[in-house]
């Protein structure tokens, strides 16, 4: 038996709760992973495993031997690396779950130099609004805007995202151009957004030096994807508000106008997250740290237009060029 490869097996089918799926992810037939759980289980004259037709779990003996192997294959993996670290160039297929709206408008224009960088590594990007499962679809790390709900997951703030209001010429031609955020909720629509798992519309939140004002204004259209709430502002459903770095360019050509723009929103920190008890390769290493070099270098938010609202930090921000907002505009931060 090859115990080390049957260890591989069983952490998996633990993490995935499914043969099927850990077999996918190992790249290993079905009938094999069975067969290395089976030998692990004389091996260790235990059982490991509750298995039936519908779904499988782990017993009180193998969740310990779970939480240690999963230990030492981590060491293992650890020590492996320290000895290829120096001379080995990072290479691979590196899986990396992000929203759609914030890898189109600043992961991938950027991509070239990355892989300039390090040409061995290759990236596979999934790309949606929805909370990936980091251990059951086997990424090796996932950007998410906000803060982190999963508290086991390990997270690395890399920058903030920033927020303006706007709409469209055409909705400021119907319903006119609000002065207050309470304007909003008194004859405007918005745009809703709703996160992907639930149900809850998101409220627009305010502020100036005197006061935090959340808003939940009337709509005819929700949305739970980034570039399609991008796509029912332009269109004229309603007031958005949303990332700075989504509105730069439809900023620049006119088809959005900024709005109230003596307020701001309170920018969501970015992290890079990845699964704990995870050996964090090289790979992973090398695009977390390119990846926080971006959003730092990458000034896009006028510090010196917005410091006067108090909404501008010192950490990096993934924002709005004041280049791209034409000479009569003024970007909130």
């Amino acid at each position: 038996m090859d115990q080390l490869a049957a260890m591989r097996a069983f952490v998996r089918v633990v993490e995935t709760g499914t043969f099927t799926r850990a077999a996918d992810l190992l790249d290993t037939p079905k009938p094999t992973v069975t067969k290395l759980i089976q030998q692990l289980e004389t091996h260790l004259r235990a059982k490991l495993l509750n298995r039936t037709t519908r779904r499988v779990t782990v017993t009180m003996d193998g969740a310990a031997y779970y939480e240690r192997a999963l230990r030492l294959l981590s060491e293992l993996d650890e020590l492996d690396a320290s000895l290829t670290l120096a001379q080995a160039r990072p290479s691979g297929r590196l899986r990396v779950d992000c929203s759609s709206s914030l890898a189109t408008s600043v992961l991938i224009p950027a991509l070239h130099e990355f892989h300039a960088r390090y040409p061995d590594i290759q990236l596979d990007l999934g790309l949606s609004d929805r909370p990936a499962d980091l251990i059951g679809e086997n990424l090796d790390c996932a950007v998410r805007a906000g803060e982190i709900a999963d508290q086991s997951l390990i997270a690395r703030r890399i920058g903030e995202m920033q927020l303006i209001t706007c709409a469209s010429p055409d909705y400021l031609a119907r319903f006119g151009m609000p002065r207050h955020p309470r304007d909003i909720e008194d004859g405007h629509r918005i745009v809703a957004y709703r996160p992907a798992l639930g149900s809850r519309i998101m409220a627009m939140v305010y502020q100036n030096h005197a006061e935090t004002i959340e808003i939940a204004g009337r709509y005819i259209v929700s949305l739970n994807d980034g570039l399609g709430y991008l796509a029912a502002g332009l269109a004229g459903h309603g007031i958005v508000q949303l990332p700075t770095f989504m509105a730069r360019e439809a900023l620049a050509d006119g088809r959005l106008v900024p709005l109230l723009l003596d307020w701001c929103a309170a920018p969501k920190p970015l992290h890079i997250v990845y699964p704990p008890n995870r050996h964090l390769s090289n790979k992973v290493r090398v695009f977390v740290d390119w990846l926080a070099e971006l959003f730092s270098k990458d000034d896009f938010v006028p510090k010196p237009a917005a410091a006067h609202l108090g909404c501008v930090s010192d950490r990096p921000s993934v924002g709005l060029d004041a280049r791209a907002v034409p000479s009569p505009m003024v970007t909130p931060g």
